[in-house]
């Protein structure tokens, strides 16, 4: 493996850099982008309960903010649920965006590495070859084994930069659609509850106007 990456040339280190960062960034995502942790199941139940057996405070909000990114939008409106839908829709629209910049961390880098690593590799196999012509202008063609090494450069580092830039592209694209699917959950799940609180407290308004 040593020698692949001297006979590739310099252009080989930051291809390395590139995909170790890759794998870096596609390792976290996974353990950060986990079903589980971004919406737990049934919160929205939890948080209905609470309601209904009076023991959703300022505490049981907090918890909740801090406990997961659905967490944290369903507590936007939770703080807001003595006001219209509008208000609270509103709130948790505004709180929805700032967790799906959270959720989009590093895929940029991603992106960008997915790009750039084909083209590190097409500057070595430009190098590479400015290598062999300049090797055929002082010696000529009479033996191949002096060009050997600027082909060598040539087609190992395309082959590096697009062994990089591959699975980066997918995992970037991967994750893209992973996002937007946990973006549309937590949508639902946020009205949903918004439904069901303004539903309790349209229920308590008939109750009182009733007595």
């Amino acid at each position: 493996m040593l020698e692949l990456i001297k006979a590739g040339g310099l252009l080989m280190w930051p291809i390395i850099l590139c995909s170790i960062i890759a794998m870096a960034i596609i390792g976290e995502r996974f353990w950060s982008l986990r079903e589980i942790k971004i919406v737990p199941k049934n919160l929205v139940a939890k948080v209905w309960q609470w309601q209904k057996v009076g023991h959703l405070d300022k505490k049981r909000i907090q918890d909740l903010r801090n406990s997961s990114p659905l967490g944290m939008v369903l507590a936007a409106g939770l703080v807001n649920r003595n006001h219209s839908r509008e208000i609270m829709k509103e709130s948790i629209e505004e709180t929805g965006r700032h967790v799906a910049h959270d959720l989009e961390r590093f895929l940029n880098t991603l992106g960008t590495i997915a790009s750039i690593s084909p083209l590190l590799g097409l500057l070595g196999t430009v190098i590479g070859m400015i290598k062999v012509f300049t090797v055929i202008t002082s010696l000529g063609v009479g033996d191949p084994s002096i060009l050997s090494e600027g082909i060598s450069e040539a087609l190992i580092t395309t082959a590096a930069g697009l062994s990089v830039a591959i699975p980066s592209l997918m995992f970037h694209r991967f994750f893209r659609g992973k996002i937007d699917g946990l973006i549309i959950t937590m949508e639902q799940e946020a009205l949903k509850m918004v439904e069901v609180m303004h539903g309790i407290r349209e229920s308590e308004i008939e109750a009182g106007s009733k007595e």
